[in-house]
């Protein structure tokens, strides 16, 4: 009767079903192999691939107290050689010792350009550097590395460059090759890998967290879990299609009681609340996605309002710094300011716009027009609105904020309708005597004054 709740496939069906799983899981008791997070073989071999040592200044470029330059690659080690000799190796010079790997060691470096082939002429040398070796696989990029830690100069930096680029074994590196090479060697995730380019720009705290988060594997682990229980409910729904529902599952596949009389469906039973919950966590994931891709790009936020409302002035007040004209003469601000902040571990990019009025007004000219189209789609573009009314006229200050938001098609009734990344800052508090009214709409409205800095 149990197995009547199945249309029983053809004995063809259930032989191809079965090649099929078998190719696409392999036997059930070898380790399943991921093709794009293998996270249970971290140690990789060395490449024995014919690729090209490379070097590179990982330290940026730029005046430093220190820079760093690396070479990795199956030649890397002779190129370090090439480095610290005195004499010129081509002229039968003994080969320098190469430090004790994973150890800093101070050493001169030469440069071989100024050798000739004689013996006893002695090279000119470039500076004295701590250098690193770190023999592969176990180095950033699976291979034989080695760092140099010069001083950071550019006569120093670009000597050993140039003194590199004279080697045959040698040659300057890609952008991100470094990184590439150690996801090829498997040193590396794809997931890890963003997290590592999210971690070099990172601007902010949270930012840096985020990406710590992510580069320390625990997203590799979550996503490999997730592939483990789908590959597990896959190959036990199969084996139900196939050979029937009469037996359990192991003791290590089900959560069940294997003392308890099921009716032998204990497959189905404990395959279908995983799967469920598994889609659940998979939701709640997503769902949570897009704070974690704010936090990485950071918050636009758009300062709007009719001309001489205060918006440079509040740009200025929260940059701590004049980045905006301020006058007292309508259409100052013509094109888009924007001032990158750090508030409290998120980075925002803060847009000071032009003043939005009617284009029939006394003095807008066609300058101003283009400030203001610009002005409508930094509104478009940004997560959150901050709409700046001169206290002194609400009114015209609300309708135009208003106006925009309906242009930009935020909301079709702006003033009953509060749109949920939309707040009004009520400027000049200090200039309006007595208690304020109401202004009317249903947006969070905070009173300030640039001037005092009240309620700021």
């Amino acid at each position: 009767r149990r197995r009547n709740l199945i249309v029983g496939p053809s004995l063809q069906t259930v032989a191809s079903r079965r090649r099929r799983a078998t190719t696409r899981l392999g036997p059930l008791h070898t380790p399943l192999q991921s093709t794009l997070y293998d996270l249970e073989e971290k140690e990789s071999t060395a490449s024995t691939s014919d690729e090209d040592t490379v070097f590179a200044l990982s330290s940026g470029s730029g005046v430093t107290a220190v820079a760093v330059i690396r070479i990795s690659g199956r030649n890397a080690f002779d190129a370090l050689k090439q480095l610290l000799s005195p004499y010129s190796l081509e002229a039968g010079a003994e080969p320098p010792k190469l430090p004790t790997p994973r150890m800093a060691s101070l050493r001169i470096l030469y440069d071989p350009l100024s050798s000739s082939d004689h013996l006893n002429r002695m090279r000119d040398p470039l500076d004295s550097a701590l250098v690193l070796i770190f023999p592969g696989p176990r180095s950033f990029t699976g291979e034989d590395i080695v760092e140099l830690h010069c001083h950071g100069s550019r006569a120093v930096t670009s000597g050993v460059l140039k003194a590199l680029s004279s080697l045959d074994s040698v040659r300057p590196a890609d952008p991100g090759e470094f990184t590439q090479r150690a996801y090829g060697n498997g040193k590396l995730g794809l997931v890890e890998v963003e997290a590592l380019a999210d971690l070099i720009v990172a601007d902010t705290s949270l930012q840096r967290k985020q990406a710590l988060q992510q580069f320390d594997g625990r997203l590799s682990r979550l996503y490999l879990g997730w592939r483990k229980e789908l590959i597990k409910g896959l190959a036990h729904a199969e084996a139900v299609i196939d050979f029937g529902d009469d037996e359990a599952l192991g003791e290590e596949d089900s959560s069940f009681d294997s003392s308890e009389n099921d009716g032998g469906m204990s497959v189905w039973a404990d395959v279908r609340p995983r799967i469920s919950s598994l889609r659940e966590a998979m939701d709640r994931h997503l769902e949570d996605a897009s704070r974690g891709e704010l936090l990485r790009d950071g918050l636009r936020i758009a300062i709007v309002g009719r001309p001489n409302a205060g918006k440079s002035s509040l740009l200025n007040l929260l940059a701590g710094r004049d980045a905006a004209i301020v006058s007292s003469t309508p259409g100052t601000t013509r094109d888009v300011v924007e001032v990158v902040l750090d508030l409290d571990g998120v980075r925002c990019s803060l847009l000071d716009t032009a003043g939005v009025r009617e284009e029939i007004e006394d003095g807008v000219d066609e300058i101003e027009i283009e400030g203001m189209k610009r002005a409508r789609l930094a509104a478009q573009e940004a997560h959150l609105i901050v709409g700046v009314v001169d206290c002194s006229d609400q009114k015209r200050g609300l309708e135009a904020v208003q106006e925009l938001i309906r242009a930009d098609g935020h909301s079709d009734s702006a003033r009953s309708s509060p749109h949920n990344n939309l707040l009004y800052v009520l400027n000049k508090r200090d200039l309006f005597e007595g208690e304020m009214e109401p202004c009317g709409v249903d947006s969070e409205t905070f009173a300030i004054s640039c001037t005092t800095n009240q309620g700021v």
